[in-house]
């Protein structure tokens, strides 16, 4: 057990360059005090004393604003950043070395008993405000953009954004640790291909139209293309 606790507490150093002391860890850490408490919950679960379980579910929650449900599986060096308004399920299971922060959600889409929430494997970054839901797998090393919404399984070591997730390749460099600002925008990037397909057609319209003398007065069409631009532009960071 006192391995345990010493490996949850080098986790915490590795993962969190805020950390200073071992007493500042154990004591202002609510993301570990969750951890521990859904240990001895689980074990109380699994050992079929559920009302107690779900008594010391509830008593997490209130001390740490994470809620787990006492028949989740976390796995080992699990690390929950912050951590406020973390939600995972009683089927959800989280493997080894993942790392959450706060306002995830591993929720269910289903009414059934059997397994309906997700299925995180190892070494996954999963993102502020993420939510995976129903019976999915997030593959090995895989990482989750900060309020994207994952309804199907991701690959073991794709990098999944967007509302409903989509996996995207950083063509640039790879992303470490899942640097929230480098992340590629797939709705940016299919603007942008419509607006260059658009720029394509109009100066072949333009070339066909000449010969005929046809013109046509398209000044504040373009302006107001691009004004929309320069908003798109500045709300998107580019």
């Amino acid at each position: 057990m006192f391995k345990t606790l010493r490996e949850d507490i080098k986790t915490v150093f590795s993962k969190d360059p805020a950390a200073r002391s071992v007493a500042e860890v154990v004591l202002c850490y609510p993301g570990l005090h969750a951890i521990w408490l859904h240990r001895l919950a689980n074990y109380l679960w699994v050992h079929r004393l559920k009302l107690f379980a779900r008594l010391i579910s509830q008593i997490n929650r209130f001390l740490t604003l994470i809620e787990i449900h006492p028949g989740a599986t976390i796995g080992r060096r699990v690390f929950i950043d912050h951590g406020a308004g973390v939600v995972i399920g009683e089927t959800a299971k989280v493997g080894d070395d993942v790392l959450m922060y706060q306002g995830v959600v591993l929720g269910g889409t289903s009414l059934e008993k059997g397994k309906r929430h997700p299925t995180i494997s190892n070494n996954v970054v999963i993102g502020t405000g993420a939510v995976a839901l129903g019976n999915i797998t997030i593959g090995d090393g895989a990482k989750v953009g900060s309020g994207s919404v994952v309804v199907k399984s991701v690959p073991a070591g794709a990098t999944v954004v967007g509302i409903p997730g989509r996996v995207v390749e950083d063509r640039h460099k790879p992303l470490i640790d899942l640097e929230h600002g480098n992340l590629p925008d797939p709705v940016a990037e299919a603007i942008r291909l419509l607006l260059r397909r658009n720029d394509i057609l109009k100066e072949r319209l333009e070339r066909l139209e000449e010969p005929f003398g046809v013109s046509y007065n398209v000044e504040d069409l373009l302006d107001h293309r691009k004004e929309l631009i320069e908003d798109f532009v500045q709300g998107s960071g580019i």
